[in-house]
This record gives structure tokens, C-alpha cells and sequence, in this order.
């Protein structure tokens, strides 16, 4: 390498191992029924963010009317590999008539965000998503944009998310969704996390700074309990785990927690179902489309003034 070509790979070394080390906030294309791929640029992360959307074939034919909106909250790894199945899943219930027609937004909350702005400010997934995507989506789509047509519903990570954004903000959502949430204790020493300690180490230095004192604030546990007031009777709650999924024990935990603190909740511990989103949501049965169809009672077709 002559001398030329060694200082322009010292100047550029550095710019690439940044690249190479920066949060993935545009992912790839998921290609499925219904579902577009769209981006917007967040201030709050200095990029360009991605999106999945599932619109119900309704949405092309109504052009006047305007719908809920689910946002949905992935699990930890990221949530590509369940876009597709999914959406399929609640396109389905709806063209059945078993829920109401929705927008289902997939957020990007990368693979382990925790859907909190991390301590060092490099990912501020809670700022993108309620700050930005919100009210992004409620700009470019036919929303109804009220708290009445919001619900927050996550699985795994995206349990915990759901559970700490939307007792956070409940002026921005009517109801909680937690399916599988976690973790869910104020050590960060559930089963998941000591069954692999250098994982729990790596979220715990990435998004929370290494400081114990920051993940425990972050936790939907604390979120609640400062939040109690103004969630209790004003938000539809609802809590999901399987039988044999070993967050069980931490969820009926919170659950005894939203007890205490006189929150309004269903707690379903659905049989012979492990860690498994759609096991989860078949489990529940008709149940799971009541939540829904409780929620999101018929909405007006005018346009928000």
C-alpha cells in the first residue's frame, strides 16, 4: 500500500467502524398482504427511520373514513421475522368481522431498545416513537386521532414497551397491551436475563448505561407506580402469558402490581403456550378480539377538525 492509499484508509477507518456500529434505523423491506414499507426523518435520532403499515383493503375503498390505530410493539432481536404473520393475522379477523378495521403500525425499535431513550441518547426510541411516528402517522393517514383510537400492544420487549409508553403517555392512548412482557422486575435478573448474563450485561451498558439506578426508573414497574393516578379508570389493561413461558411468574407479578396500586386489569394465563406471540394470541381465544372490539367501538367517518 503506498503511502497515499494508508492515510486515506486511517481517515476513513474511523468513519466506517461508526457505520458499522450504528443503530439500524431503517430496515429492510418486509414484502407481505396489505403491509407498505415507509420512512421519515427524526430529529430526535439525526436519521432516517423506517416503518411497517397494514392497512385493511377498507382503507383503499373508503376514502372519507378514518381508523384506529394498533401500534404494535416487537420483541427483542427486532420484529421483521413477525410482520408478515402478523399482519395476516389481524387481516384476517377483520375481513372475518371479528374486530373492527385498523391500522396496525410495526415500529422499528431496533433489537434491544427496550423502547426507552437509551442513557447516552444514541437510540431515543421513546422520543421516536411518541414524539415523531405518532404524530407522523396521524399527518400522512387517515387516523382517528384521539386517545380513543390508540392502543399499545407488545410482545416480549414489545410487552414491556407497551406497558411503559402507554401508562406513560395516557393521554395519548386508551389502552395497554401486555403480552409476554418483560423484563419485569427491578434487578434485571428475570429468567431470561440470567439464562444469559452477557446478554443482559451488553443491554444493560448499551441502552441503560450500565446504571441499575436508570434501568429501575425505565421499568414499567416505576413508570406505573408514578403514573397511578392517571391511569387508573381512564385505560382499558389488559395482561397475556403462556403456561409455559418463564416470564409467567414476573407477569402475574405485575399483575398483583397493578392490583396494589388499584389499576383495572384482565390477567389471562393462557395454557400449554411458551414463549410465543401468535400461540399467545390464538390462546386467548375470543377473548383476545373482544379487548379489541371493546376498544375500538365505531368510530367517526369526518375528517379530524
Amino acid at each position: 500500500m503506498n503511502t497515499r492509499s494508508l492515510i486515506t484508509a486511517l481517515l476513513l477507518t474511523p468513519l466506517a467502524i461508526a457505520h458499522a456500529q450504528s443503530p439500524a434505523f431503517v430496515t429492510p423491506v418486509v414484502r407481505a398482504p396489505r403491509v407498505q414499507f415507509h420512512t421519515f426523518e427524526s430529529k430526535a435520532a439525526k436519521t432516517t427511520v423506517s416503518y411497517h403499515l397494514y392497512t385493511p383493503a377498507v382503507y383503499d375503498a373508503e376514502k372519507a373514513r378514518r381508523f384506529p390505530v394498533l401500534y404494535w410493539l416487537h420483541g427483542s432481536g427486532g420484529g421483521l421475522a413477525g410482520i408478515a404473520p402478523v399482519s395476516a393475522w389481524f387481516d384476517g379477523a377483520i375481513r372475518a368481522g371479528k374486530i373492527p378495521p385498523m391500522l396496525v403500525v410495526f415500529p422499528n425499535g431496533l433489537a434491544s431498545s427496550m423502547w426507552c431513550d437509551s442513557k447516552d441518547g444514541a437510540v431515543p426510541m421513546e422520543t421516536v416513537v411518541v414524539k415523531e411516528l405518532l404524530p407522523h402517522l396521524d399527518a400522512t393517514c387517515r387516523t382517528f386521532a384521539a386517545r380513543e383510537g390508540r392502543i399499545v400492544e407488545g410482545f416480549s420487549m414489545g410487552g414491556y414497551g407497551a406497558a411503559r409508553l402507554g401508562f406513560k403517555y395516557p393521554q395519548l392512548f386508551s389502552a395497554v397491551s401486555i403480552l409476554a412482557g418483560g423484563p419485569l422486575d427491578l434487578e434485571f435478573a428475570g429468567p431470561r436475563a440470567t439464562g444469559n448474563p452477557a446478554e443482559r450485561e451488553r443491554i444493560l451498558k448499551s441502552t441503560f448505561g450500565g446504571d441499575l439506578a436508570y434501568y429501575r426508573l425505565q421499568n414499567p414497574i416505576t413508570v406505573v407506580e408514578h403514573q397511578a393516578d392517571a391511569v387508573r379508570g381512564q385505560m382499558h389493561v389488559r395482561m397475556a402469558v403462556g403456561s409455559r413461558d418463564n416470564t409467567g411468574p414476573l407477569n402475574r407479578a405485575y399483575s398483583e402490581h397493578l392490583k396494589k396500586l388499584n389499576i383495572a386489569h384482565t390477567f389471562t394465563l393462557v395454557p400449554n403456550v411458551g414463549h410465543d406471540t401468535l400461540g399467545l394470541l390464538k390462546g386467548l381465544g375470543e377473548s383476545n378480539w373482544e379487548f379489541y372490539r371493546t376498544v375500538f367501538i365505531p368510530q367517526p367517518s369526518a375528517p379530524n377538525p
